[in-house]
C-alpha cells in the first residue's frame, strides 16, 4: 500500500518515513501543500498523512481540494489539540486527527484501522480457539461447552480478539474499532471490557486465552 506524506518539517518527515517503510508500506513525501495536492491527484494512495502547517497552502487548503476530487483517506497531523480544530477538521472530510508529539506504534494503529475501513469481513462463519467458540450469526459464545453470556461490546470485542488470534492489539485499535473514532482515548474503557471478558471467559477455566503485553495492548491465543 501507498502512503503520502505531505510534511514540510525533514526530521519529522524522516522519521514517518523510516517507521512507516519498515513496516511494510511504500512512501512516498512533498514538503509543500502544492507539490502534496499535485500527487495525491496524479497517485491513487490507500492513504495521506496531511501535516496542517504547511507553507504558502496549509493543511486545510489542501484537504478542501482534495475532497473536491478524491476520496483518497486522510489524516490530519497537527501540533494543536483544540476542540474546534478536530471539528473543523472532521467537518472538512478528514478521516481521523492526531495531535504532535504522537508515539508512532498508535499512528500505526489508526493508518491500519483506516485502511481496513471498507474491507469485507465474514461474520457468520464460527470461530474456535482451543475450547472457546464464538458463533457470530447466533451471537453466542461457548467455552468448555458451556453458553457464556455477554454484552453486545464484550461479543464485538472477543469476536475482534478471536478473528485475530496471535496479534497484538493496541488499545487505540481497539477502541477505533469497537467504539467510535472520536471516543475519549483517556478513558480505561478498553481497561474495563477486557477485564470483564476475562472474568467471563478465562477465569472460571485452567487455560487463560487473554494476554496482556505491557505497553502495547492484548492478544489472544493458546500459551503452553
Amino acid at each position: 500500500m501507498r502512503i503520502l506524506i505531505i510534511e514540510d518539517e525533514d526530521k519529522a518527515a524522516d522519521y514517518l518515513r523510516q517507521g512507516l517503510t519498515e513496516s511494510g508500506y511504500v512512501v512516498d513525501r512533498a514538503s509543500t501543500g502544492i507539490d502534496g495536492f499535485h500527487l495525491a491527484l496524479q497517485t491513487d494512495y490507500s492513504l495521506i498523512l496531511l501535516d496542517v502547517n504547511l507553507p504558502i497552502m496549509d493543511g486545510w487548503e489542501v484537504l478542501e481540494l482534495i475532497r473536491k476530487r478524491k476520496q483518497t483517506r486522510v489524516i490530519m497531523l497537527t501540533s494543536h489539540g483544540r476542540l474546534e480544530e478536530k471539528v473543523r477538521g472532521f467537518e472538512m472530510g478528514a478521516d481521523d486527527y492526531l495531535v504532535k508529539p504522537f508515539q508512532f506504534p498508535e499512528l500505526l494503529a489508526r493508518i491500519r484501522t483506516l485502511l481496513r475501513r471498507g474491507e469485507t469481513v465474514t461474520v457468520n462463519d464460527s470461530l474456535q480457539v482451543a475450547d472457546l467458540e464464538l458463533d457470530p450469526s447466533g451471537h453466542k459464545a461457548y467455552r468448555n461447552g458451556q453458553r457464556i453470556d455477554l454484552t453486545s461490546k464484550e461479543f464485538a470485542l472477543l469476536h475482534l480478539l478471536m478473528r485475530r488470534r496471535g496479534e497484538v492489539l493496541t488499545r487505540t485499535e481497539i477502541t477505533s474499532l469497537i467504539w467510535d473514532m472520536n471516543f475519549d482515548c483517556d478513558t480505561n474503557v478498553v481497561e474495563v471490557a477486557i477485564r470483564r471478558l476475562r472474568v467471563k471467559i478465562d477465569e472460571p477455566f485452567k487455560q487463560r486465552l487473554i494476554h496482556t503485553i505491557r505497553g502495547v495492548g492484548y492478544t489472544l491465543e493458546i500459551r503452553k
